[in-house]
């Protein structure tokens, strides 16, 4: 499947999820509500009486039902949260085969943006009074109300853009900058294929991951090694895969290695 694709084919596992513990809930809520008004009402346990233990079973049987009828509709809103978080979400996955584009386009304007921050400070530094400032910074392209804003002293008693917006928008930047540079370096490096004995392992670009295959099910000492080095089983692709990154290189190595071992001992 493409980028696109399993990207909505996850919102629509975690919406199908919502519905199905939505739905549970209700049955158990309607359960529990019908099992209730087998009981008069406000009959009280009869202490003493021969069906007292079955009266508290029953009761207690009501309340577990109440509880699950709960458990479920907190379920379905964890699912729907889920589902709507990753539809609205709007960050550069490594996964999208146009990471690289979008990452560049979000550099250059984050980049511009600072270069307004700093062309605003400057016009406010070399004008000093309210209304060149304020036609300075509409010169800028800016309107009248966001230069008014921006001679507002804030609670340090600073006006313009502060020097922490600065810091931090240029530390975004560089953030930017080195994740761009590794998604470049792995996209030339392009794919790689190594067979080893008993499983072959993969490095594909177009996927974004580094992936161990085998012929049918590993053993249990296997998929133990795959796992604590970071590696899940994926039923789509038919591999134990992690993101292709140096970390998930290395984790390769290690377990290319651990596996070796553990065939030398056999």
């Amino acid at each position: 499947m493409t980028y696109t694709e399993r990207r909505e084919a996850r919102i629509e596992r975690l919406r199908d999820a919502a519905e199905k513990a939505k739905r549970e809930g209700e049955q158990l809520y309607s359960r529990a509500r019908t099992m209730g008004e087998c009981i008069p009402f406000g009959q009280p346990i009869l202490v003493g009486h021969h069906s007292e233990k079955r009266d508290r079973n029953y009761r207690e049987r009501i309340n577990r039902t109440y509880d699950k009828a709960f458990q479920a509709d907190n379920r379905a809103s964890y699912y729907e949260n889920r589902a709507s978080a990753a539809e609205n979400n709007s960050a550069i996955s490594s996964d999208d085969p146009e990471a690289i584009t979008l990452l560049k386009t979000k550099i250059a304007k984050a980049e511009a943006e600072q270069e307004r921050y700093k062309a605003i400070n400057k016009a406010i530094r070399q004008n000093k009074t309210p209304q060149t400032r304020i036609k300075a910074i509409i010169a800028l392209g800016l309107g009248e109300a966001t230069a008014q804003k921006l001679l507002e002293k804030d609670c340090f008693g600073g006006i313009g853009i502060p020097s922490y917006k600065l810091t931090n928008n240029n530390a975004n930047i560089n953030r930017m900058k080195n994740r761009l540079a590794s998604l470049e370096k792995n996209s030339n490096r392009g794919d790689k294929e190594t067979k080893y004995e008993g499983f072959t392992v993969c490095e594909d670009t177009t996927e974004n991951r580094v992936m161990f295959i085998f012929p049918g099910k590993p053993d249990e000492g296997t998929r133990t090694t795959l796992k604590g080095r970071g590696f899940k089983w994926s039923p789509s692709r038919g591999a134990w895969v992690r993101m292709l990154n140096n970390a998930g290189r290395y984790a390769a190595q290690d377990v290319v290695a651990k596996l070796a071992q553990q065939e030398g001992r056999k």
